[in-house]
């Protein structure tokens, strides 16, 4: 029956498949495989990938939402000590963290592609790096996205190291670097280089970064004025966590409190609004019954937002449910075994995508 059904057809079907049977359906046969390759994948969650906090290793780890299963995706790359910026429609950005200076690569770990970015026009360390991605009808059909690179230490004219004020754009269409011309107040380079994490969001225009001395504050990038603005965060001197994600295309902060308490919220106008609480005994879960949310990571996107601290510790998962338009709290056992093989624990990073099977060059 299935070798009788239009091309057509069989590509609508498997748009309905996730990724790892996607992928299975692709390795039948010739046929199979080019009606995969013009199946366009229905809304899916997205899979939650770890990789060890402490140098790149051998392997990554993925989290099928579908399946409810991990998989281990072997590694095959020259350079061993990276960490995860953000995904990029399926890619990872990844920060070369056994070089001085600041070196951003991408990654595919499906399809186990890897390649650098052209260096920075200044060299800089720990400066603050945003993420924007481009729909294909911004960018004339191509999938670009550009990368932002605020704040740093430079090496001085005269010797020493000083705060640098630049700030640099890497476009992915023409594969370059370039300043851009309005230079950031000094005191704003500072906290940038001491205080912010790698991790941005982009919301209506505006590059988020939070600040992670307390008390916490953010600092909003406007891309078409090239001005600076400051958002205050709510109990930012009570956070002991704070984490910014993008929910439904909104900027969003979630926090933990000494009291033991999860909050989310949201930005609406220019006030915050709690949109959700992590249920207490689900906190305390997490915790192993401590009360205290120091260490703990967090990464969301649009339908799902990850609570984490290591590879084989439970995780929690606030994720939309589809078609009902309502969010649910999830227990996520962590990745002990995968096959009967034991998985050491260790601290991990991790980023949410959707698996990018193409073998095409970026």
């Amino acid at each position: 029956m299935w070798s009788n059904l239009p091309f057509d057809l069989l590509a609508n079907i498997f748009s309905y498949l996730s990724p790892d049977s996607l992928a299975r359906a692709k390795s039948a046969c010739r046929s199979w495989h080019a009606a995969a390759a013009l199946a366009v994948p229905h809304r899916n969650p997205p899979w939650f990938l770890v990789l060890p906090t402490r140098g790149w290793g051998p392997s990554c780890y993925a989290h099928n939402p579908v399946g409810e299963n991990w998989h281990v995706l072997p590694l095959d790359h020259s350079v061993s000590a990276l960490r995860p910026i953000a995904s990029i429609f399926g890619l990872v950005l990844l920060r070369v963290t056994s070089k001085t200076w600041l070196e951003l690569a991408i990654s595919n770990p499906f399809t186990r592609q890897f390649r650098t970015l052209p260096r920075l026009n200044v060299a800089r360390t720990n400066p603050a790096v945003g993420l924007i991605q481009h729909s294909p009808t911004q960018s004339c059909g191509n999938l670009g996205f550009k990368i932002y690179v605020a704040g740093g230490m430079s090496e001085a004219a005269g010797g020493g190291a000083v705060y640098q004020p630049t700030i640099e754009m890497y476009d992915s269409l023409r594969n370059t670097w370039h300043i851009v011309n309005e230079p950031m107040p000094v005191e704003f380079a500072v906290r940038l280089t001491v205080w912010t994490p790698n991790e941005s969001v982009y919301s209506k225009g505006i590059l988020y970064w939070m600040t992670s001395a307390r008390a916490y504050s953010l600092m909003g990038f406007e891309i078409m004025t090239n001005k600076w603005r400051e958002l205050s965060v709510p109990m930012a001197d009570r956070l002991e966590f704070a984490a910014l994600v993008l929910r439904n295309g909104n900027l969003t902060i979630v926090g933990g409190t000494c009291d033991g308490h999860v909050c989310v919220w949201e930005l609406e106008g220019d006030d915050w609004s709690v949109v959700g609480k992590v249920p207490f005994e689900l906190g305390l879960k997490f915790l192993g019954g401590k009360v205290n949310w120091g260490g703990v990571k967090c990464v969301g996107s649009n339908g799902a937002v990850w609570l984490y601290r290591e590879i084989g510790s439970g995780m929690i998962l606030w994720r939309e449910v589809i078609g009902g338009g309502k969010w649910e709290w999830n227990w996520i056992k962590g990745c002990c075994s995968i096959r009967g093989k034991e998985i050491k624990n260790f601290p991990i990073k991790g980023v949410l995508l959707h698996p990018n099977l193409a073998h095409a060059a970026f």
